[in-house]
């Protein structure tokens, strides 16, 4: 299986960046990839919520979603769009951060709504409350894609292993990690956490990402770390995408993720205890 990783720079604007998305996707095809990934807000990054609600519709509505399962029929190939930054129906009106498995049918295989919001102070001057304009999910999702059965994430659910130790357990052979991570705590810990989360479950992790300065045309700017990255099953980096947007391959061969847990199978090997 050729998985093939989009790494780019959204900007507030999200038919600019579907036709981004869409030419990168066609590239990826061009280059026997079977299964295509984008990144967290593959539609949308934005820090003012004027903007977010004036460009952004719910899941019915998107204009991005449809083309996007068009271009999945049309190249046949599985897509993962890493999430949609979508509007609810919530009293508070808060936004949806959303992941699609997209089928070689163009059909909607499975969606999952991020769970853990990133409500950090990382400096004085970097700081986030993702929860002020999103909701969280509420459930973990496995879904089977034919080739592998698949756990979805996003980014800041990279910090809680025991949301994919239970997807492991559940099934899932490849964990989707798509991302927009600070460049300060991307530099500190995004690649020890994505291969500490593959050695833990002896699964695939991929995990595409935003990168670079982010083009706005309101609010304040953005800036996100890349790196877009491919962890085998025992723990090896496959990929590192740098920080240049592109596209970027790997051939998986799924039968490692079998061959990691009958080395350690620690995924089997759970007590009960008591305290602290």
């Amino acid at each position: 299986m050729r998985a093939a990783l989009l790494q780019i720079s959204s900007t507030d604007q999200p038919e600019e960046n579907l036709r981004t998305v869409l030419e990168m996707i066609g590239d990826a095809a061009a280059g026997g990839a079977q299964y295509v990934l984008t990144p967290e807000v593959t539609n949308c990054i934005s820090g003012s919520r004027t903007h977010q609600k004036a460009v952004l519709h719910t899941q019915e509505q998107d204009t991005s979603l449809p083309v996007l399962c068009e271009a999945a029929k049309r190249h046949g190939v599985w897509l993962t769009i890493g999430s949609l930054a979508l509007k609810t129906s919530d009293p508070d009106g808060r936004f949806a951060n959303r992941q699609f498995l997209i089928s070689p049918q163009g059909e909607i295989a499975a969606t999952y709504d991020k769970i853990h919001m990133f409500d950090v102070d990382v400096s004085a001057e970097e700081r986030y409350r993702e929860s002020d304009g999103y909701r969280p999910g509420q459930s973990a999702v496995v879904a089977d894609a034919g080739f592998a059965r698949i756990g979805m994430t996003i980014c800041y659910d990279v910090r809680f292993p025991y949301l994919y130790r239970k997807l492991a357990q559940a099934g899932a052979q490849i964990l989707t990690v798509p991302a927009a991570f600070s460049p300060v705590t991307g530099a500190a810990h995004w690649h020890a956490l994505l291969q500490a989360r593959a050695i833990e479950t002896g699964c695939f992790v991929l995990a595409p990402a935003q990168t670079g300065h982010h083009v706005v045309s309101r609010g304040p700017g953005r800036k996100t770390f890349g790196h877009s990255l491919v962890v085998a099953p025992w723990g090896e980096i496959l990929l590192d995408a740098g920080v240049d947007p592109g596209v970027s391959f790997v051939d998986l061969e799924m039968e490692r993720v079998e061959e990691a847990r009958r080395r350690v199978p620690s995924l089997t090997h759970d007590r009960e205890f008591d305290g602290p």
